[in-house]
């Protein structure tokens, strides 16, 4: 979603996020946000990439991605997640846009198989505010060092949605958050990340 989410304008809470939003390379040139530069240049390479060479491209644009893990090592994004789940005190994010990976290993698939695939695809079950995810660790894995809520006490509700259209075009019915995030810790628990 990094492609797809930047900008100068802040979202709104009835702004629906889809497929022709496209992150501001300028503006995150300018907030020195490198992450997303790198993959609004990686799409725009691709896409003119296919049109020179006539290839039929989709492109698959997920939110952040948990679920059960297959690789011994953490991810960038799992490494977060699990600092979070053990009772990190810093938040990097008020809301998360966070999908399954089996959701976006299933999206890759159908986008290769489905011959009327085409263009974009954003993967997010849900925009979600942090302290909504510590509610979701908290219920079913309440140890004391867990926050049950974020130190800010923002609002916990979300700033805005993604749509999940085009994604169930491709016959993705998303897994809900809550057996996302409790698949997510078994495994990190599985494989001696987590002790919870």
């Amino acid at each position: 979603m990094a492609s797809v989410l930047y900008r100068e304008k802040p979202l709104n809470p009835d702004d629906v996020v889809d497929e022709t939003w496209f992150s501001d390379s300028a503006f995150c040139e300018s907030r020195k946000l490198w992450y997303p530069v790198s993959k609004i240049l990686a799409e725009e390479a691709a896409w003119r990439f296919a049109k020179e060479n006539g290839i039929d491209l989709v492109t698959i644009h997920p939110g952040v991605v948990i679920g059960p893990l297959l690789q011994p090592t953490l991810s960038t994004s799992m490494e977060v997640f699990a600092q979070y789940a053990k009772g990190a005190q810093t938040y990097l994010y008020d809301n998360w846009y966070l999908v399954d990976v089996r959701d976006v290993a299933n999206a890759h698939i159908e986008a290769f198989e489905l011959a009327s695939a085409s263009g974009r695809y954003c993967l997010v079950e849900t925009v979600v505010h942090f302290s909504e995810f510590l509610k979701i660790v908290h219920k079913h894995y309440p140890t004391p060092h867990i926050p049950e809520k974020c130190q800010d006490d923002k609002s916990f509700v979300p700033k805005h949605e993604i749509s999940k259209e085009k994604a169930k075009a491709l016959g993705i019915d998303f897994i809900p958050l809550e057996l996302s995030v409790v698949d997510t810790i078994e495994s990190l628990k599985e494989k001696g990340f987590l002790n919870v």
